[in-house]
């Protein structure tokens, strides 16, 4: 799967579709059920490719870093928001740097944490202006237009053109890799998906981000929640304890975040 494209798929389908039209016109009939069948297999597999970043069936999408150094990178969504502050703090008496990838219309009213986050060796990432619920409805040029008034807002507050830009919802699709094309981001994913959004036990949460630790993992946060910010320090630790360094994003990935 790791090696098929939407592209690929296409032609693939219909060549097969072809095939099971003339069957179905010169030598025998193939009931409607097994073209249904046929239907339901294509949307299933693109449905997969949708929600899962790291196939990279639309553009490739770095999730990890490959490496065998103990080495691993913290990532926020959806900031700034109301736990960014407390986050940072914890950052700051722990010497380590993240990347916050934030939402555009959050930054009106925040423009200190944006400074605060860049002043303090931390990495601001695109997740969209709007993190509309129908963000991935849109056309690309929507899309587009959606990604660069982020940018202005984080240009505005900082000086600083965000390049690292992470999907809304973790979802791709065509229109957005020809928006993130064509707008020249470098779209990042993650590879440990922490559920801190639906998290409720605290412990159960450090668990299953500790569980899944490998050298390059991408961890996903988010700086909205109040058991995230809450579980840092000892998330921290125990990283720390597992012999991982954590290392900010951009180094990890050997990526610039700027234009």
């Amino acid at each position: 799967m790791g090696a098929l494209t939407f592209r690929s798929l296409n032609i693939i389908a219909i060549l097969a579709l072809g095939i099971l039209v003339a069957i179905h016109l010169c030598w025998m009939p193939i009931h409607w059920a097994f073209f249904l069948l046929f239907a339901w297999l294509y949307i299933s597999i693109i449905f997969l490719a949708c929600v899962k970043l790291s196939l990279g069936f639309f553009m490739p999408v770095v999730c990890s870093a490959k490496t065998t150094e103990r080495v691993v990178a913290l990532t926020f969504d959806d900031g700034p928001a109301r736990y960014t502050a407390a986050i940072l703090d914890t950052l700051k008496q722990h010497n380590v740097s993240a990347a916050f990838f934030c939402i555009g219309k959050n930054i009106p009213g925040n423009e200190p944490l944006l400074q605060r986050i860049v002043s303090e060796g931390h990495t601001i990432g695109n997740h969209s202006y709007s993190h509309h619920y129908w963000f991935d409805m849109f056309g690309s040029g929507k899309m587009l237009a959606d990604m660069k008034q982020m940018d202005n807002e984080v240009a505005r507050a900082t000086g600083l053109k965000p390049l690292l830009f992470r999907p809304p919802y973790g979802v791709m699709n065509p229109n957005l890799a020809r928006a993130i094309k064509k707008g020249g981001y470098k779209p990042v994913g993650w590879s440990i998906r922490s559920f801190d959004t639906r998290a409720k036990d605290k412990q159960m949460l450090l668990s299953r981000i500790i569980g899944q630790l490998k050298p390059g993992s991408v961890i996903l946060l988010h700086d909205s929640m109040e058991i995230t910010a809450a579980i840092l320090p000892e998330l921290i630790e125990q990283i720390k304890n597992k012999g991982y360094k954590i290392v900010p994003l951009n180094k990890l990935l050997n990526i610039d975040a700027y234009a």
